[in-house]
């Protein structure tokens, strides 16, 4: 059994990380969160030690290795801007650190992160995934062996990804660009790792809209020309499924035909922490490439010529 902490159980995404914990039988003993609406620990982990203060959490974990109690993970789903902080803590404790995406906002965090790594011994895994998820595996093979039989292949891709957010959204962290680093990095940056995973090494990256809530650009990769639109406003979400009740709308087509992967998301955390117990979880230079990407869009101006444009920036801009 492995001895966990939690950095950041009050979250989203706390909750996966709980139940893989526990799936994979093993122990949270701390959790930290600024917030204390975290009465979901009680699900899993009810002995667990809670706080709501960073010095007093960082206390006790050091109280706890005195006293024989050494961490062996620490899961961070704190806020991304946190996420260069946190890792680095759980490498000084001793402790391998298990963050969910993005794992940082910037390529140079990682460069840094390497050296921490290096100087502990200790290792940084990221969440990222898709890389299990069922049907992005089948794509994955897929495109190989189209590539093996025609090395020049490029395909057509377009993504388009809208889970609705309220108000809340923009007054929560999520919403200010410096600490998620916006939309494009907050809600993309995993899609964008199983594009270079899937397709290859990045070649051109174009942002074509860049707002607040939506985001869209053109990304091409060795063998795919990506068109992508990403968005939190529920009025760009198709007629068809609003009508239906959803909320959330995702698509990924490959030369015009749909790859059906909306399923199956909620157990891939746990997926991921039998990956990383067994020793193959992603580490640093596997999430460097959708860092890269993020950075890049965050940090360049919107193209004027729109020949590759997604589609949807027709809802945007009209």
């Amino acid at each position: 059994m492995k001895i966990f902490a939690l950095m950041g159980a009050a979250g989203y995404i706390a909750p996966r990380h709980m139940k893989a914990i526990k799936d994979t039988g093993n122990n949270l003993v701390a959790a930290l969160d600024k917030n204390d609406s975290v009465g979901i620990i009680d699900s899993y982990f009810p002995g667990a030690d809670f706080f709501v203060e960073y010095e007093r959490f960082d206390r006790h974990i050091d109280l706890l290795k005195r006293e024989g109690t050494q961490l062996d993970y620490v899961s961070i789903a704190s806020p991304n801007y946190l996420h260069d902080s946190h890792i680095r803590f759980a490498l000084r404790q001793g402790a391998h650190a298990i963050c969910e995406k993005p794992l940082v906002l910037n390529p140079h965090n990682i460069d840094a992160l390497k050296v921490v790594q290096e100087e502990t011994g200790n290792q940084v895994y990221n969440i990222l995934q898709l890389r299990l998820h069922p049907s992005i595996i089948e794509l994955k093979e897929y495109v190989t062996a189209e590539v093996s039989n025609n090395p020049d292949k490029v395909f057509d891709v377009d993504l388009t990804y809208l889970t609705s957010r309220g108000h809340w959204y923009f007054t929560s962290w999520k919403g200010d660009v410096n600490k998620s680093g916006g939309i494009a990095t907050n809600i993309g940056v995993h899609f964008y790792d199983m594009l270079g995973w899937v397709f290859g090494d990045i070649k051109k990256n174009e942002a074509h809209l860049k707002h607040a809530d939506a985001n869209a650009g053109y990304l091409e990769f060795k063998h795919a020309k990506v068109r992508w639109f990403l968005s939190v406003n529920y009025d760009y979400i198709p007629e068809e499924v609003k009508v239906a009740g959803q909320r959330t709308y995702r698509s990924i087509t490959v030369d015009g035909k749909e790859i059906e992967f909306s399923d199956g998301f909620t157990d891939l955390h746990t997926a991921s922490y039998q990956h990383i117990l067994k020793g193959e979880g992603f580490g640093l230079e596997e999430a460097r490439n959708s860092i890269e990407i993020v950075s890049e869009i965050r940090n360049q101006g919107v193209v004027s010529n729109k020949s590759d444009a997604h589609p949807f920036i027709n809802k945007v801009i009209g």
